[in-house]
């Protein structure tokens, strides 16, 4: 039963917003502070009574005492069912056989017959005379005699009821001042917990991404305060990854319509092939395969592009000379009226990456500049190792060719995807290559920038 409350009470506070659950969490705290403040001003004040009483039932005692030394049990003075009356005195054998023969007004138990015997320390009780509410104290009075004093404690009981009232009503104010106070600390102190929720509820219906926290002003930052801006960032983030991946479904739809308008009318052409002469479908034949091969490559771009980072198990220890010599090999291949010049250091130059895509990196730049040569002026490769256990001098590779070179407007956006100069725009390619040629670089920690050479030309950096 206890387990299946503990349970209900669990399940009730998770379905409790957090403002109501911090405000009932502070209240409670201040409450049980407030209360536990009363209680203890109660035992205070009601101590401090008591104490006054029992001075005074021990100045009555000392003083009944004096005035009667020795006598015998009995009744010394019975007046004491009277508020303003002194105290009533009493003395109690410690034989029961010794008792008075009229009873007396104060109450004797076995324990006023230990003291009286020398056998129990004094003490103090609440008892009630006449019905009425009194205390009474038992101490030693003579050998085998006790002494019993008793007054009346209306006053004191009276003024605990009164210090009681008061703290009541003290400790209910606190625990509703707590409640004001837990509710407006929950609401000012998780205001921008709202504003990022209502931000992030905004951003899932309308899925924008271009909505922000309102921050406070500088110089009055705190832990909430940090969250919203870090919400921002990423929401900054977020905004330019979907603005990116925007630009790119558009400009790849766009680069798509082009070959593959031309794909659809050469397979319809090819469809009629017996109304077609031999040369007409060689033509066709050779324009749709050429017009395939652009739209793999282009879709094969795309799917390189959509990779952020390289699989570390493909990492390994590449030598930077042998790829760049391989690499110039194959664009002597490719471009066979183009000359390249390579020049590598003879020491290995070694940087952990992953082959496959390094040489696609080193491809994309030769072929470009490969593109861009005019008039059998070569292209100019060279590769400079870096300087051990000095930071920012790593190993760089440097592409130069003697074409037009790159125009000023044009040099910031030479790594855009599908950004084509307008030197460019009647050769062919897709415009990925360098943005492909980037990427790569950036994944192992590289840095790809272009230049305009000196004399002409273009000059393409990357620095690892």
């Amino acid at each position: 039963m206890s387990g299946g409350r503990r349970r209900l009470g669990r399940a009730w506070r998770r379905r409790r917003p957090l403002r109501t659950r911090l405000a009932l969490s502070v209240t409670a705290a201040v409450a049980v502070v407030a209360v536990g403040v009363c209680a203890a001003a109660f035992l205070v004040v009601r101590s401090a009574l008591y104490e006054q009483l029992d001075l005074s039932l021990t100045q009555s005692a000392r003083l009944a005492a004096q005035r009667n030394p020795g006598d015998a049990p009995g009744t010394l003075a019975g007046e004491c069912r009277f508020l303003a009356a002194p105290a009533c005195a009493e003395v109690v054998p410690a034989d029961p056989a010794k008792d008075p023969a009229s009873p007396g007004l104060l109450p004797v138990d076995p324990a006023a017959r230990q003291v009286a015997a020398g056998r129990k320390a004094p003490y103090y009780t609440n008892i009630t005379v006449s019905g009425f509410p009194a205390r009474m104290l038992t101490t030693d009075y003579a050998k085998g005699r006790a002494l019993q004093v008793a007054l009346r404690a209306d006053t004191v009981e009276d003024g605990i009821v009164e210090a009681a009232g008061w703290l009541v009503l003290t400790a209910a104010a606190g625990v509703l001042l707590a409640a004001v106070l837990g509710y407006w600390v929950s609401r000012t102190g998780l205001a921008p917990v709202t504003r990022l929720t209502a931000t992030a509820e905004r951003i899932a219906a309308t899925r924008d991404p271009r909505h922000r926290i309102e921050l406070p002003p500088p110089g009055r930052e705190d832990e909430i305060t940090r969250l919203a801006g870090s919400f921002n960032t990423m929401l900054g983030e977020l905004e330019q990854s979907v603005t990116a991946q925007r630009r790119l479904v558009a400009d790849a739809s766009h680069e798509l319509r082009t070959p593959l308008t031309a794909l659809r009318t050469n397979a319809e052409l090819l469809a009629r092939a017996d109304r077609l002469t031999p040369d007409q479908r060689e033509r066709a034949s050779a324009a749709l395969g050429r017009q395939l091969r652009e739209v793999t490559g282009l879709v094969n771009d795309l799917i390189e592009l959509a990779r952020d980072e390289e699989p570390q198990p493909l990492v390994e220890q590449v030598r930077l000379g042998a790829l760049v010599e391989h690499c110039a090999q194959a664009a002597r291949t490719h471009w066979p009226a183009v000359p390249f010049q390579v020049r590598v250091p003879d020491e290995p130059v070694v940087v952990p990456g992953v082959p496959a895509r390094l040489s696609r990196l080193l491809g994309n730049l030769l072929d470009n500049a490969a593109k861009f040569s005019r008039g059998g002026l070569p292209v100019e490769v060279e590769l400079v190792p870096g300087i051990p256990g000095v930071p920012g001098s790593g190993p760089e590779l440097t592409v130069r060719d003697h074409g037009p070179g790159i125009a000023a407007e044009d040099l910031p956006h030479v790594f855009d995807r599908f950004y084509r100069a307008g030197a460019a725009r009647a050769l062919p390619g897709s415009g990925l290559g360098l943005a492909m040629a980037r990427q790569i670089a950036r994944a192992h920690d590289a840095e790809l920038t272009a230049e305009a050479a000196p004399g002409g030309g273009a000059l393409f950096r990357l620095t690892f």
